[in-house]
């Protein structure tokens, strides 16, 4: 989630529709809006805030200093984070946690050192005991850690929070009418420049070598779609076992499931993002079961069946045209 904002570039595709392309925190953006004014500095500024916030690549954000335990201190968006981060960890029974970061690093999918080799037992059980979002707590305007070594990375939750974020700044200046897309992650609201419902499709959890397939098209109407899967982020092994990058808060190792992807449509894009992670590491009918007892909140799970054929399981098919 490094700061980069390249490439950017507006411009006007119908009388009132402003359009917005370009570069951030290592992924890119595209955003639509319906509206006179022009907002482009607005949403740096909201960029370049939730970066200095949040992003565990930074050295110099208030994350990065909590981690390294130069401070304690944090900031609204920081809270706003944890406390989402904490509900989705209870909702998931412990599969959702940001405080996972150490673990990711040592099975090579994170920003710490690469390792070709599982890790033994003994390394894995030293480092599970710093991981849990349960055991930590914001206290007035101080987080405090399970452990020392105890890691925030909010990735999980961070691009749907930016989503939300630029999508509040647009109501606040009257836009109702705008698509937020921050690598995947979607806030919507209204309509496009046709006066038709926004339209999302869904990617077909393909490797990056296949590149970009369709698989379906929602009309999610309004709020927050995001989409987490194993497909693009995976290692082959030395003895031949291929994993994913979602590991788990009980073992410390890969979990393993027939999931490939989850998409869940959400009143808020944050809360999507996290429960969309969170369904990764979750037993298929046991993903399906959380997000049925949420209020608002849908989920289309693809998974891999005996013959190694998508099946694709849904809480509600009225958003599938």
């Amino acid at each position: 989630m490094a700061l980069m904002l390249s490439g950017l570039f507006s411009c006007s595709e119908s009388p009132g529709e402003v359009c917005i392309d370009g570069a951030v925190w290592n992924t890119t953006y595209s955003i639509k809006y319906q509206g006179d004014a022009s907002l482009v500095d607005s949403v740096h500024v909201i960029m370049r805030d939730v970066e200095l916030s949040l992003s565990p690549f930074n050295r110099e954000s208030l994350i990065s200093a909590v981690n390294s335990n130069r401070s304690q201190a944090v900031d609204s968006n920081i809270r706003n984070v944890f406390n989402i981060s904490q509900r989705v960890n209870v909702l998931s029974c412990g599969a959702f946690d940001p405080t996972l970061s150490p673990l990711i690093n040592l099975w090579g999918f994170g920003f710490g050192d690469q390792k070709s080799t599982s890790p033994d037992d003994a390394v894995i059980d030293s480092v599970l005991a710093t991981v849990g979002i349960a055991d930590c707590h914001i206290v007035g305007d101080s987080i405090v850690k399970k452990h020392p070594d105890t890691t925030f990375n909010f990735s999980a939750v961070t691009k749907g929070y930016g989503c939300d974020m630029i999508a509040a700044m647009f109501r606040r200046n009257g836009v109702g009418n705008y698509l937020i897309e921050i690598g995947g992650e979607i806030a919507l609201n209204g309509h496009n420049r046709r006066g038709k419902p926004w339209r999302v499709m869904i990617d077909a959890p393909v490797d990056s070598v296949a590149g970009h397939r369709g698989l379906l098209t929602i009309e999610p109407g309004q709020g927050g779609v995001a989409t987490s899967g194993n497909y693009r982020n995976y290692r082959d092994m030395p003895d031949g076992r291929r994993i994913g990058h979602t590991i788990s808060a009980v073992t410390g190792r890969p979990v393993v499931t027939n999931t490939l992807s989850a998409t869940v449509i959400a009143p808020d894009c944050a809360t999507a993002d996290a429960l969309a992670t969170a369904c990764m590491a979750m037993h298929p009918d046991s993903a399906v079961s959380m997000i049925r007892a949420l209020p608002a909140t849908e989920l289309i799970l693809v998974t891999l069946d005996a013959d190694d054929c998508y099946k694709v399981m849904m809480t509600d098919d009225r958003y599938i045209l």
